[in-house]
């Protein structure tokens, strides 16, 4: 049985597509290992998004290459390999096999064909429809996924066509999966043990138009939310102008779906806006954020922003800059504009030097550091909810079989520490709860609640209630 190993670079999206692969090969026979050294096949599923992840995904390649040799075979995925695979060919040899973006569900038959000594070339694929993606969850260690959360991607590709994005190029054009297939595999995710399930697509806010002649995202919220076992619901990557009354309402009725929304804005100014494409303007990314905070007054906002796109003025970066000040965006990071060739930017002239556009990154995270410990702040004295994500620290000395067992006395002397998340965080991406806990029966993906005793830049700590 032929071992394989699986490195994941770049978004939660790429993890999803790896956890796809996954599911094949284990289907097929296969054997998944998370260590390198005990595979016979290499994958790494990469990333070509922007400048900096092509680099991190060719050195990583390199790396493999240089550690194992001719040892293993070295196959190469993701974005980087769909958008740059005449040039990869050329320029590695010490990869054995480069394939795009939507071929997984081949994944065992190309690795056979491998093995048999086919040709190290890039596998034909079509972006005319999108296969059924399914996956390995939860517990299942042959999966290599022990979390309890997992990332559901309800669509492929996008249409919106930024002018400083590539993805269109990579990815294609924007394909739903039906709302079933959805469910079906929402409820195969929940069986297994995932609690806290993650709604991903470039787009998740014009989910269902292709398919269906209009938006049914907030009907996929309302069948999701049926799921027994699905204790939490996320949204990302939801664009602002696809932020319906519908939409918030569904959000702020169910109560499975956490009152949080990620929303990339990228930019506030009407100037940038129009040089990127974007279909909003500053006025209406303002009423967006504005009408969901008074529809649900907790609402935490996550949003990301780039700067140093060509033509971008200081006028309009000190304006992105009064945007962070005034309102207030709960969860904000920033990213320097990387010239992508095959995108409208990359053609477009003004374009602002690197250290430029670095220095405005580092400004706008210097100011959001400002805005988040003050929201932080906001949470002392509160008792929220948390879902555990690890346990820290342990009372090793007072660990027994039976908790309910130890004398109240000894029981108020443990002093066990957790790492978790309010309903407000992404896992990975946004703020920890660090908190103290007397009980020794708490787990990964348990929710308990926690009274925030104190607050920093970017993370809390408190200790467990109970009532």
């Amino acid at each position: 049985m032929k071992k394989v190993f699986i490195d994941t670079l770049g978004c939660a999206k790429n993890e999803y597509d790896s956890q796809v692969m996954a599911a094949a090969l284990v289907d097929s026979g296969f054997e998944l290992t998370d260590d390198a050294f005990e595979s016979d096949i290499m994958i790494v599923n990469t990333c070509g998004f922007i400048e900096d992840a092509k680099k991190e995904s060719i050195n990583r390649i390199l790396e493999l290459a240089d550690e194992f040799g001719e040892k293993k075979k070295l196959v190469v995925t993701g974005c980087l390999s769909e958008r740059y695979h005449d040039e990869l060919v050329k320029e590695m040899p010490e990869v054995d096999m480069f394939f795009g973006v939507n071929d997984y569900d081949r994944l065992p038959d190309l690795l056979e064909g491998l093995e048999s000594g086919a040709e190290r070339d890039k596998v034909d694929k079509s972006l005319d429809d999108l296969r059924y993606r399914r996956r390995e969850f939860g517990n299942n260690e042959d999966a290599g996924d022990t979390r309890f959360y997992g990332y559901l991607k309800i669509a492929e590709g996008c249409n919106n066509a930024c002018s400083f994005c590539a993805i269109p190029l990579i990815r294609g054009h924007y394909r739903s999966k039906k709302i079933e297939d959805c469910v079906r595999e929402a409820h195969e995710m929940a069986e297994a043990g995932i609690k806290e399930l993650i709604v991903i697509a470039q787009d998740t806010s014009q989910y269902g138009k292709d398919l269906y002649g209009e938006v049914r995202l907030p009907q996929l919220l309302h069948e999701l939310c049926r799921i027994e076992g699905i204790e939490w619901i996320r949204l990302m990557y939801v664009y602002d102008n696809g932020i319906t009354d519908e939409l918030i309402d569904a959000i702020a009725s169910e109560p499975k779906v956490c009152n949080y929304i990620d929303m990339p804005i990228q930019h506030i100014s009407d100037n940038v806006l129009r040089l990127m494409r974007r279909q909003s303007t500053g006025d209406s990314i303002k009423a967006v954020i504005t009408k969901l905070r008074e529809r649900i007054p907790d609402v935490h906002v996550r949003t990301t922003l780039l700067v140093g796109t060509p033509g971008e003025t200081e006028a309009d970066f000190d304006e992105l800059v009064d945007f962070i000040d005034s309102f207030d965006i709960d969860r904000l990071g920033a990213f320097a504009f990387s010239d992508e060739e095959g995108t409208l930017s990359h053609l477009m002239d003004y374009k602002v030097p690197q250290e430029i556009a670095e220095m405005r990154r580092d400004t706008v995270m210097e100011h959001q550091l400002a805005v988040s410990e003050k929201l932080n702040e906001k949470k002392l004295g509160k008792v929220m909810e948390v879902i555990v994500d690890e346990a820290i620290e342990l009372d090793a000395g007072n660990i027994v079989e039976d908790f309910d067992d130890i004398d109240d006395s000894i029981r108020d002397q443990i002093i066990n520490t957790y790492s978790g998340r309010t309903r407000y965080d992404a896992p990975e991406i946004d703020c920890a709860v660090t908190f103290t806990s007397n009980r020794m029966d708490i787990f990964p993906g348990d929710v308990v609640k926690v009274l925030i005793t104190d607050a920093y830049e970017y993370d809390l700590e408190g200790k467990e209630v109970t009532e």
